[in-house]
C-alpha cells in the first residue's frame, strides 16, 4: 500500500497580510492589526502581522491589549477582499492538484492529498510543497507556510508546531518523527484539537502531553471523555484514519441550521429580544428559501461579564412558521435568560431540519395564513437577492436597538468592503 503524502497549507496571518499587500509594505516588517476601531478599544483584531507577534501581541487580541508604546498601523476589515484573495489562492492549488484531492479547512488554511502527484511532476514531497507556496507568494504577495504528513493529523501538526522554527516555512512528521518530536511537546494546548477544556481535563488525570496520553490505560480515556476518547488515543500515536476522499463522501445524519453574533454594545434583556427576533426572522427566511422545516430549537446567550445561559426545546410539531417559531424562541428567553445582566452575544440553532413536505398540522393550524406567510417570506428572499439585503425589510428593522440593517452590510459579521 502506497503511504499517504498530505500537505496542510496556512497563509500567514491572512487578512494583515492582505492588507500589507494592499499598502506596498512587507508584512514581515510592518507593524499592522485587523480591527474596527469605531468598535472602541475592546474591539477584536482579527489578524495582526507576524512582526507584531513576535512582540508578543497575540493574535484574536482586543487594541487595549496592545502595548501603549508599540507602533502601529490600523486596517479596517475588508471581507470581500479576503474572500478575493483566498479564491485566487484556491486557483493556485488548483493548477497543481485535481479538486477532489483538495478541502478547503478555512479561509486561509487547505488540506491536499499529493500522494498521487509527486510522481507525476517527478517530485519528492518537500519540492512539490516549496513549488507551491512560491507559486502563492509569486502570484498574490501572501506568504504561506506548510505542513507534510502521513495523515492529516500529522500534516496539520506539522504546520502548527515544526513549520514555525523552519527556515523554509515547511515542516514535516511522519509516525517515527512525531513521537521523537511532538510526543513531549508542552503545552498540549498547541495541538490540533485539544483545547483548554480537553487540557484540564487531562491535567486532572495526571497528563500533559501526548507520550502520557499515549501510555495512558485506555479504559481510564474513555471513563473521562466517553467515544471522544477514540480521537485522543489515536492522534497521542500519530493515527488519523480519516481521509479527504472520505471527508468528501461523508453525508451528516441529522441537518441543523445556526447563527450568532456579538453585540456592538452591552444589550438589556428587552433590547436583546428584538435581536433575537430579527436573526430568527431571517434565520426563517433561509429555511424556507431552501424548503426545509425544523422540530427543534436552541438558544444561547452570553454576558457581559463573561457568564453564559443556554437551552433547547424541542417541539410537537415540524414548521418553518416564523410567526411559530419566533413564539418558541420568546418562550425559551424569557425563561432561560437573566433579566439584570448585560447581553453580549446570542445564538440560535433550528434542529432536525427535514423537507418541508414534512410540515405538520393540528386543529389549531391556520394553514392558509401560513401559506401566505411563506409566499411573503419566499418574495422578499426574490427581492433581496435582486436588489440586496436591505431593499426590504420589516418594521423591527427599523428599531433603535435594531442591528439587522448594518448587519446586511457585513460579511463574516465584518466590514465588507
Amino acid at each position: 500500500m502506497v503511504e499517504k503524502t498530505y500537505l496542510c497549507i496556512d497563509l500567514k496571518s491572512f487578512y494583515a497580510s492582505c492588507e500589507c499587500v494592499e499598502r506596498g509594505l512587507d508584512s514581515l516588517s510592518t507593524n499592522l492589526v485587523v480591527a474596527d476601531p469605531s468598535r472602541g478599544q475592546g474591539a477584536i483584531c482579527l489578524a495582526v502581522s507576524p512582526s507584531l507577534k513576535k512582540l508578543g501581541v497575540r493574535n484574536r487580541c482586543r487594541l487595549f491589549e496592545i502595548p501603549s508604546n508599540i507602533n502601529y498601523i490600523t486596517a479596517l476589515p475588508r471581507m470581500n477582499l479576503y474572500i478575493e484573495y483566498s479564491a485566487t489562492i484556491y486557483g493556485i492549488y488548483l493548477k497543481y492538484i485535481s479538486k477532489d484531492d483538495i478541502f478547503v479547512y478555512s479561509i486561509d488554511e487547505c488540506f491536499l492529498d499529493v500522494t498521487n502527484y509527486l510522481h507525476l511532476y517527478k517530485k519528492d514531497k518537500f519540492e512539490l510543497a516549496k513549488i507551491i507556496i512560491d507559486d502563492i507568494k509569486k502570484t498574490t504577495g501572501i506568504i504561506a507556510t506548510a505542513g507534510i504528513g502521513t495523515n492529516l493529523f500529522l500534516a496539520k501538526v506539522a504546520l502548527d508546531i515544526m513549520a514555525k522554527h523552519a527556515t523554509s516555512n515547511i515542516g514535516y512528521l511522519d509516525e517515527m518523527e512525531f513521537k521523537r518530536s511532538i510526543w513531549h511537546h508542552r503545552p498540549i494546548t498547541d495541538i490540533w484539537q485539544v483545547g483548554n477544556g480537553i487540557a484540564r481535563r487531562l491535567e486532572k488525570l495526571g497528563l500533559y502531553d501526548l507520550y502520557d496520553v499515549a501510555n495512558e490505560n485506555e479504559d481510564k480515556l474513555y471513563k473521562e471523555f466517553g467515544v471522544n476518547a477514540q480521537f485522543l488515543i489515536e492522534h497521542s500515536k500519530g493515527i488519523e484514519p480519516c481521509t479527504i476522499s472520505q471527508i468528501h463522501n461523508y453525508k451528516p445524519q441529522g441537518k441543523s441550521l445556526s447563527n450568532g453574533q456579538i453585540l456592538f454594545k452591552p444589550y438589556s434583556f428587552m433590547d436583546a429580544k428584538i435581536v433575537l427576533k430579527e436573526m430568527v426572522d431571517i434565520q426563517v427566511r433561509d429555511m424556507v428559501g431552501n424548503h426545509l422545516a425544523c422540530s427543534a430549537i436552541y438558544l444561547g446567550v452570553g454576558y457581559q461579564d463573561k457568564r453564559s445561559t443556554s437551552g433547547s426545546l424541542v417541539l410537537n410539531e415540524t414548521t418553518n412558521s416564523y410567526k411559530k417559531l419566533v413564539d418558541y424562541f420568546i418562550q425559551l428567553y424569557d425563561k432561560k435568560v437573566k433579566k439584570d445582566v448585560p447581553i453580549r452575544q446570542i445564538h440560535i440553532g433550528f434542529g432536525n431540519l427535514v423537507d418541508e413536505d414534512f410540515i405538520t398540522y393540528d386543529l389549531f393550524s391556520d394553514v392558509v395564513l401560513e401559506e401566505k406567510e411563506k409566499k411573503i417570506q419566499l418574495t422578499m428572499l426574490d427581492i433581496q437577492k435582486k436588489f440586496g439585503k436591505n431593499s426590504i425589510l420589516k418594521g423591527m428593522n427599523y428599531q433603535k436597538k435594531s442591528t439587522q440593517r448594518l448587519r446586511n452590510k457585513l460579511v463574516g459579521g465584518h466590514n465588507a468592503n
